[in-house]
């Protein structure tokens, strides 16, 4: 008990897994890791939205591009994933041109939608927004992507608690 001389501390639990109730479920650890919050994710559309915080901005407090570049992966993929019957998926190409700012303590949202939904290959636009604080509309585009992913690769038996989990995270929203 006292943590003396012989005495060792019983072992850390094991991590929760993808579908641990102890645990909410997480779409993307590091994207959400940042504060985005998805919106909506089904076959035709994945969006969400961002606070732009000091842990997303470069050091001039402008949100910075790689955090645009993981918002446009991750939103595509996971549409690539659900569009795909919930197949493993691999990102071939990312292009992503920054148009505009969003600043420090600005909100943006990403849309992600199928350019091209193939059996074998993907292509997904993903356009990150700026949101009006006043009216909550899109208001400047800040970046504009397109996403070319690898879709319907085998998929690991591991891999069924996060479909589960995707599924009942998407049909709640």
């Amino acid at each position: 008990m006292g943590g003396g001389a012989g005495e060792s501390d019983p072992p850390p639990p094991p991590p929760a897994a993808a579908g641990d109730a102890t645990k909410p479920f997480q779409v993307d650890r590091a994207l959400q890791a940042l504060g985005f919050e998805f919106t909506r994710v089904t076959a035709t559309e994945v969006a969400g939205r961002l606070p732009v915080t000091e842990t997303c901005c470069q050091p001039f407090d402008w949100l910075n591009g790689g955090v645009s570049a993981l918002m446009a992966e991750v939103t595509a993929s996971i549409g690539c994933y659900v569009a795909s019957g919930y197949r493993r998926l691999a990102g071939v190409q990312l292009s992503i041109n920054h148009v505009g700012p969003a600043r420090l303590g600005d909100l943006v949202q990403a849309s992600a939608k199928p350019v091209q939904l193939g059996r074998k290959i993907q292509v997904w636009e993903v356009q990150i927004w700026r949101i009006d604080p006043s009216t909550s509309e899109c208001k400047d585009l800040i970046s504009t992507a397109r996403v070319t992913l690898l879709a319907n690769l085998s998929t690991p038996q591991s891999m069924t608690t996060y479909e589960e989990g995707l599924k009942k995270f998407s049909s709640k929203l």
